[in-house]
């Protein structure tokens, strides 16, 4: 990547609330960021993104891990770095060295369509073989609907409701139990 006139816009995203961004953009300087734990699916429903989107301008770059952080399909990763590149920023995306400008040339467009085509082929390959999965799950009787086990016993409940009815600390019962201050609380709340 070249100097730029500009700030440097960072944005991070991962999917869920439990995964972190901390391995996305380590030891890239940024002077604004924008991280949002969201799913990818649908670019209307990112706020940080849409902030990012208004907030670039000429001179700026915006510094992406990788494309499939920006967008799941092409046409998501096409319009965005379409409306970036139009507001005058650049687009660099560090895993994959690519940059986007106003200048781009064909080798340039024809490098975004085919990074975007393979990271939705590998979207699609990685949702094909989670559904193949399920489905053989299903087959074998193991599969009874989405989420994961339950990890708290029902004997555990009534040891939880009766243990704080009985005015015992909410963090002694956890500890206890080996399990969380907040699926304590998730429990005593239904």
């Amino acid at each position: 990547m070249t100097e730029s006139r500009g700030r440097v816009l960072g944005y991070k995203r991962v999917s869920s609330l439990d995964q972190n961004t901390d391995r996305q953009l380590d030891g890239i300087h940024t002077d604004l960021m924008f991280e949002e734990k969201v799913s990818g699916k649908n670019m209307g429903d990112r706020p940080k993104l849409q902030e990012l989107l208004r907030t670039a301008y000429k001179g700026d770059t915006v510094v992406i891990h990788s494309m499939d952080r920006l967008a799941r399909n092409l046409m998501d990763l096409k319009t965005i770095v379409n409306t970036l590149v139009g507001s005058g920023a650049r687009v660099w995306f560090t895993t994959e060295k690519l940059t986007f400008c106003g200048d781009d040339d064909k080798y340039s467009a024809l490098m975004l369509n085919l990074m975007g085509s393979f990271a939705e082929f590998e979207r699609a390959m990685i949702k094909a073989r989670q559904m193949e999965g399920i489905a053989k799950k299903k087959a074998a009787g193991g599969y009874a609907g989405k989420g994961r086990k339950r990890s708290i016993s029902d004997a555990q409940i009534a040891e939880i409701k009766q243990r704080s009815e009985a005015g015992e600390m909410k963090t002694k019962i956890a500890s206890d139990l080996g399990i969380s201050r907040e699926s304590i609380y998730k429990i005593l709340k239904k």
